[in-house]
């Protein structure tokens, strides 16, 4: 794995080229509070890409246990935080991820482990909800997978229509999950519970 904001190089060279933006923006990068900004946006934008020096396969495979359970689990309200490919602005929001196991289980904490490897990239949405559900699906071959990610997008409440309380929702199912309603209904119904 790879620690992006430990690469002098690339921090150096996205430096130069955020120095330059700022000067085409009509701002002075000299000027005292963008200074270090240049540098500054170098380290942010590797953290928020960190996810292209990891691998999700491996994050999985690293805490697969064999287990006869074969109910839904369930990780709700995972955290994420991306940015869109076509403007570069955040999106962010919650992912729900179940899946229904047959034989294997994984560590719960490499479920958000996973959203986070695919969120911090260049993402649209529908792809990153495809990327989650097919990684749980190829590494742990369950029953079935589901991901629901609900999120709101910069780019729409910023610029463009500039629709602040939109929120958008994207689905991907495997399985049983696509074979059977009632275990889809059910998902639904425990994702919108408050249980705790």
């Amino acid at each position: 794995m790879t620690d992006f904001n430990k690469d002098t190089d690339r921090t150096k060279e996205l430096s130069t080229n955020y120095e330059s933006i700022i000067r085409q923006l009509g701002e002075n990068p000299d000027r005292e509070g963008l200074k270090k900004t240049p540098e500054r946006v170098a380290e942010a934008m590797q953290f928020l890409t960190k996810g292209y020096g990891e691998d999700p396969d491996g994050i999985i495979q690293q805490a697969i246990f064999h287990e006869e359970y074969s109910e839904m689990v369930i990780v709700k309200d995972i955290e994420l935080y991306s940015l869109c490919e076509h403007h570069m602005l955040p999106f962010f929001g919650k992912a729900h991820v179940a899946y229904i196991p047959n034989g294997k289980i994984v560590g719960l904490s490499k479920i958000p482990r996973v959203v986070d490897a695919y969120a911090r990239r260049l993402q649209v949405q529908e792809r990153l909800t495809i990327e989650i559900r097919d990684c749980i699906q190829r590494t742990l071959d369950p029953q079935g997978v589901a991901v629901v990610i609900e999120a709101s997008h910069m780019c729409m409440q910023m610029r463009g229509v500039q629709k602040q309380n939109s929120v958008t929702t994207s689905s991907a199912f495997t399985g049983l999950f696509l074979k059977n309603d009632s275990t889809r209904k059910e998902f639904i119904n425990l994702v919108q519970a408050k249980l705790h």
